[in-house]
């Protein structure tokens, strides 16, 4: 592992509104939606601080303020380093000031809350990748094949390449802030998701074809992308399919509940 470790961003917000998991359960927060006996944020933060190398743990949400009370004073004067930090409603925005401000340090491994399936062997696996490679930018995706042969009736929104399909895992690493572009083009995007014109802009026609196509395999085409916004971008393919399923929606719930209840106490 890298001697000089890396902080961590656990995106703990929610789109404007009422939040449709949070409302399911009576809760005005997402991250506070308890899954097999443990709310969500409670779950990551007992996990994140004991990862080899962990440094701060930045807790980013709109209400952060509620956030930092339900833990309670006592926990963190005990956990000096997670510090919870009021953020607006963009992701991208919410991590470019987070990168700008002298408060967090790279690298930088960013997570989200409802990412309760995360394990210490996962994010060891995903870290080993992010030392190993020499990328600014690393996104952890899982294979369709993967994740379909653990739980075939899970529905996921599917990235497709040539040599495979894929879908994100909620782990991404920033080296150093060589990034910031990729979050200017992530800010973009959520600005214009709904005009195909803005994503052609962002990436490109042929790199667009290419993946629509399947003329391209995944790690060609974040190869591509990168270099068209100068950074190094790689995919770290995780061969853990439950690191693709986050609690989005009640069906999500369900499962997440059914899975953490099979496993032993120390995973669960």
């Amino acid at each position: 592992m890298n001697a000089t470790g890396f902080d961590i961003a656990l995106l703990a917000g929610q789109r404007p509104g009422k939040d449709p998991l949070a409302a399911a359960f009576g809760q005005e927060l997402k991250a506070l939606v308890e899954v097999n006996g443990r709310n969500m944020l409670t779950r990551m933060l007992d996990l994140l601080p004991h990862l080899s190398g962990a440094r701060r743990i930045f807790v980013l949400a709109q209400q952060a303020e509620l956030l930092a009370e339900h833990m309670g004073k006592p926990w963190q004067d005990a956990h000096p380093h997670v510090i919870f930090r009021t953020c607006g409603p963009s992701i991208s925005g919410t991590l470019i000031d987070l990168m700008a401000s002298p408060d967090a340090d790279f690298p930088l491994m960013v997570t989200t809350v409802d990412n309760v399936l995360l394990t210490h062997a996962i994010a060891e696996h995903f870290l080993d990748i992010c030392h190993q490679d020499d990328a600014d930018v690393v996104a952890a995706m899982v294979e369709a094949r993967t994740l379909l042969r653990a739980y075939p009736h899970n529905r996921r929104t599917w990235l497709k390449f040539r040599g495979g399909a894929y879908s994100g895992a909620n782990l991404f690493w920033f080296a150093s802030n060589k990034a910031l572009p990729v979050l200017e083009i992530w800010r973009t995007i959520e600005q214009h998701r709904k005009k195909g014109r803005a994503v052609i802009g962002a990436f490109g026609l042929p790199l667009l074809l290419g993946a629509a196509l399947r003329i391209l395999s995944l790690p060609q085409a974040l190869a591509i992308a990168g270099r068209r916004i100068g950074v190094r971008a790689k995919p770290a393919i995780l061969p853990f399919a439950e690191a693709a399923i986050d609690v989005d929606k009640p069906d999500d719930h369900v499962l997440v509940t059914t899975i953490l209840a099979g496993r032993p106490p120390s995973d669960a």
